[in-house]
């Protein structure tokens, strides 16, 4: 085990500020389950009986729930809430990063030169952020994945982690076992033969999903990717910290500098929602090229239109769209994914997909059931399950 400090435990709060990100916590569940439940009501009662009787049927598509909804003054109030609650988020962990950010950079300096691991760290100042990163804040973070305010910089990597915990901290059954956890168990059980020898992870962020994958296929010779080098600097550091090899780049996935054939699993987390259709396209054609033969994809995602119960689920799924600084979220969704990945190159009838109950809410032998489909998950809701899609070369 490395005698590097793990950076994650550097970034301490206050009395004051743990006040506040409790808060926010405790606020963004209020919104997101509470008063959620109290305006599926007055939907119920009031906005779906005023459309039936306007069009003598009831709503089909999440987009005639929407504009319907847009005049009411219950989701009104409910969407800035969630909407300020989410900038919140990210101001009640700034301060304490801020603070500690000197101490920060040096300890990720100081594992890059050491990496006791084996591991590596391979920047690139020369890579391009793609415009659908660099021209607006994602999530609504300040400064998105990748800006940089000082030499060697890592803030973004610290808000971005320490503002995830404040992000689900309300919602119990997320930091149960979260949304990583729930993949790489998954994928154990849905797949018990497969062992990659070699693992990439593309748009890795903090290494939320990466770490645990890692630790079901401890053997696997393991890469990541992010186009934001602040991302990577605190991935690494992390990694480092805690014995896990891993080799970081600073990629566009749309160009891959990988050789053809290296890999035998490629995963992502909630990664294609945030880029265009056009440059998911390109990222599966590079996916497919550096695959090995019999190698799969996997991705962790939001579901398509196709896996939601119904208009008003998928209304509420599609907020993120445009309130959340997502505007390819919507597309992602309404699309046929399936299709994307053969017209991509994925041979018909290599596409799998399945959902799975959040690992560590549901007891594991109704997991491991739902895995393999033998019994029904919950709606994918607010993190109660999580929806999978890939594909095998």
């Amino acid at each position: 085990m490395s005698n590097l400090p793990n950076i994650d435990d550097l970034v301490e709060p206050t009395h004051d500020e743990i006040a506040r990100q409790g808060y926010v916590s405790v606020l963004r569940k209020r919104i997101l389950i509470d008063y959620a439940k109290d305006m599926k009501t007055v939907y119920d009662n009031a906005v779906e009986p005023r459309f039936e009787k306007a069009h003598g049927r009831k709503p089909k598509t999440g987009n005639e729930v929407r504009k319907e909804m847009l005049d009411e003054p219950f989701f009104q109030e409910w969407s800035a809430l969630r909407h300020n609650a989410q900038l919140m988020t990210w101001w009640s962990v700034q301060p304490s990063v801020e603070r500690k950010l000197p101490e920060l950079i040096q300890t990720a300096k100081d594992a890059a030169a050491a990496t006791p691991t084996g591991g590596s760290l391979r920047l690139n100042p020369d890579v391009e952020i793609p415009r659908i990163v660099s021209e607006l804040d994602v999530h609504l973070m300040p400064g998105c994945f990748h800006e940089e305010h000082t030499e060697d910089d890592v803030a973004q990597g610290a808000v971005l982690h320490h503002g995830v915990g404040v992000f689900s901290g309300g919602l119990a059954h997320r930091s149960k076992g979260g949304w990583g956890a729930t993949a790489a168990r998954a994928l154990r059980i849905k797949y018990p033969d497969f062992e990659p020898k070699t693992y990439l992870d593309i748009g890795c962020s903090t290494g939320g999903q990466l770490f645990s994958v890692m630790d079901i296929f401890p053997d696997a010779e393991t890469y990541a990717l992010d186009v934001g080098a602040p991302m990577l600097r605190y991935a690494h550091a992390r990694a480092e910290a805690t014995g896990r090899k891993v080799h970081f780049s600073q990629q566009n996935a749309e160009t891959l500098d990988y050789p053809d054939n290296t890999f035998d699993l490629v995963t992502s987390s909630f990664f294609f929602h945030e880029i265009s259709v056009k440059a998911s396209r390109n990222i599966l054609k590079e996916v497919l090229r550096v695959l090995k033969p019999g190698g799969l994809m996997i991705n962790q995602e939001l579901p398509p239109v196709s896996e939601v119960s119904g208009p008003y689920e998928d209304f509420v799924l599609d907020w993120d769209a445009y309130y959340n600084n997502e505007p390819y979220y919507w597309a992602f969704r309404h699309q046929d994914i399936e299709k994307l990945f053969t017209d991509c190159g994925f041979k018909k009838g290599n596409y799998v997909q399945f959902r799975a109950p959040n690992y560590g809410t549901w007891p594991d032998e109704l997991f491991e059931a739902c895995v393999r489909g033998e019994d029904v998950p919950p709606e994918i809701s607010n993190g109660q399950a999580w929806f999978s899609f890939g594909a095998w070369k």
